[in-house]
């Protein structure tokens, strides 16, 4: 919720579309929609990509396909709970969704910065808390980036059995 009160001043605040007596309602709604739209993606397929975005600190969150959906996420949510007009819904989430997602990825991967870990990130999104998926990226990227590739080893090594490899497991029908 700090990140997007902290990214959304000139999306919300300070944009007339949207009256001030809202303005916590947008942030909350903003901010329950980023956690719900990472949810989808990883649990509809994007669980790589989500993995590439959280294991890359923020680098290249912007071109990253769980970006546009989170922000189509966040674009429903606020039309469909707040009323909010379909273009002040896309602005807002264009504005704000990049930015937040891009900062909390940078604070995932700051070794300084113990306020969140992309443990807690993809177990958030995942519904998985207490895996180690950090270490189970870190194996699957032994080439230095994550493909497919890289995915099937980790389920392979898995056994289908649970964390990461379970999930994919389900994911391609293993």
């Amino acid at each position: 919720m700090n990140l997007v009160q902290q990214q959304s001043g000139q999306a919300v605040v300070q944009n007339p579309a949207i009256p001030n007596e809202k303005n916590n309602d947008v942030m909350q709604t903003i901010t329950e929609s980023i956690m719900g739209g990472l949810g989808q993606q990883a649990q509809g397929g994007g669980l790589g990509n989500l993995l590439g975005m959280v294991t890359g600190g923020g680098q290249g969150v912007q071109d990253n396909p769980v970006t546009g959906g989170v922000q189509q996420h966040v674009e429903q949510s606020l039309m469909q709970k707040l009323g909010i007009s379909p273009a002040v819904a896309m602005s807002v989430a264009s504005a704000v969704v990049p930015m937040v997602l891009s900062k909390l990825m940078h604070k995932a991967s700051d070794p300084n910065d113990n306020s969140i870990d992309g443990n807690s990130i993809l177990g958030a999104a995942t519904g998985n808390q207490g895996v180690d998926w950090m270490g189970m990226a870190g194996s699957a990227m032994a080439d230095g980036k994550l493909d497919m590739n890289d995915l099937m080893r980790v389920v392979g090594q898995q056994g289908g059995g649970g964390g990461l490899g379970g999930m994919l497991g389900g994911l391609f029908g293993k």
